[in-house]
């Protein structure tokens, strides 16, 4: 292989691969990417065996070829590299790598390309489209909710489900449940259901933010994989397999309490509150006092830890139904208030202390958070 591109360039593609790239693996090759030529054109993959990322940079071949090399070892030197045209060029062994950039000179040692793992090929499936805008929206809003710990990996999943040009995601992880709402570019011709990797579409919107095109996606017939096409990147995904909870059942229908809350004042108050609950079991108390005459009504943040000591905010609130109190783990609550920063205000729906709080943007029925409580004394 012997091609010609700018330093940019592969120092931008490398970043776009680089993390699909496997740290921790049995398989030492999935720690290298693969640099091939491609119809005029370099082409980077990267896989840890659960996701691989593909994409694409403009460059001149001056002959075919490929090889595998240290994904890191070549990332970190191609970054020290000054922004010029770079010759690249494997040797006649396809064991190493020879860079030349301005008035530097280097070689990276590699592995024959035909040792890497095989990426699927998904040419065929079910196919959807989506605003690159509202897709990231929806995974900012739903994969935080997601399992991280491996014990039952299906909730280390969003639930995907898609009708006409309607869609939706869940994510729950035991103690908390996020779903969102949204609509498709163009409806599909077929309801479609799975379980994607939340790891894998915090991946996809990584590689979106700030795009303006479409991002198309491909469910192969068999549900066990999927891929994300948008621009010159495209990433394939295992599926996961297994029984989502039933997360419609998960959401409360009714409530005694309904407290309509300034975010930005909601969100000051909680991470006031959590700077004292890190000390004291990560517990922040709600406490919702209905107004009277032209008083509004009244919330109380607080958190208390006997090491630290103690934290009270008092916010004014509208409040539908009698007095309530609630206390939930702070990381949870400001997740939450993170990532509905858009809205100016939340509604947090209650019935008793020990029952579920339901978050909810004021006028807006696309998106719900359900929060399992603390159990505190009171």
């Amino acid at each position: 292989m012997q091609v010609s591109c700018l330093q940019d360039n592969l120092s931008r593609g490398l970043g776009v691969v680089g993390r699909a790239v496997a740290t921790r693996t049995p398989l030492p090759i999935t720690r290298n990417v693969l640099i091939s030529t491609d119809e005029s054109r370099l082409k980077l993959v990267a896989t840890d065996t659960e996701i691989a990322i593909t994409t694409w940079i403009g460059c001149q071949v001056h002959e075919e070829g490929a090889i595998t090399v240290p994904a890191r070892l070549l990332s970190e030197l191609v970054n020290s590299l000054p922004d010029e045209r770079m010759e690249i060029q494997t040797s006649d062994s396809q064991s190493s790598l020879a860079l030349q950039c301005g008035r530097f000179d280097a070689s990276v040692n590699g592995i024959e390309a035909g040792e890497f793992p095989p990426i699927p090929t998904i040419d065929e499936g079910v196919v959807g489209k989506m605003e690159a805008s509202a897709l990231l929206d929806a995974i900012s809003l739903v994969a935080f909710a997601a399992a991280t710990e491996d014990s039952r990996p299906v909730l280390t999943g969003i639930k995907v489900e898609i009708e006409d040009d309607s869609i939706t995601l869940a994510a729950a992880d035991g103690f908390r449940l996020a779903v969102y709402k949204g609509k498709l570019a163009e409806p599909m011709d077929e309801e479609l259901s799975f379980i994607i990797p939340a790891r894998a579409l915090q991946e996809v919107s990584r590689l979106i933010a700030g795009r303006e095109d479409l991002v198309e996606f491909t469910v192969t017939p068999s549900k066990n994989a999927a891929l994300f096409r948008f621009s010159d990147v495209e990433v394939v995904t295992q599926l996961l397999q297994g029984m989502f909870p039933d997360y419609a059942q998960l959401i409360p229908q009714s409530f005694e309490n309904r407290v309509t809350v300034n975010l930005t004042d909601f969100s000051r108050a909680t991470r006031s509150a959590a700077i004292i609950a890190r000390d004291g079991s990560g517990i922040v108390r709600l406490v919702m006092t209905p107004g009277s005459g032209d008083d509004p009504g009244k919330m109380t943040v607080s958190a208390k830890a006997e090491e630290s000591g103690e934290h009270k905010g008092e916010l004014d609130v509208q409040v539908e139904g009698e007095d309530a109190k609630i206390a939930f783990n702070s990381k949870y609550l400001t997740d939450v208030i993170d990532v509905l920063q858009k809205q100016g205000k939340v509604a947090l729906e209650t019935t008793t202390p020990s029952s579920p709080g339901v978050i909810r943007p004021v006028d807006d029925d696309s998106y719900v958070h359900v929060v399992m409580p603390m159990f505190v004394t009171w």
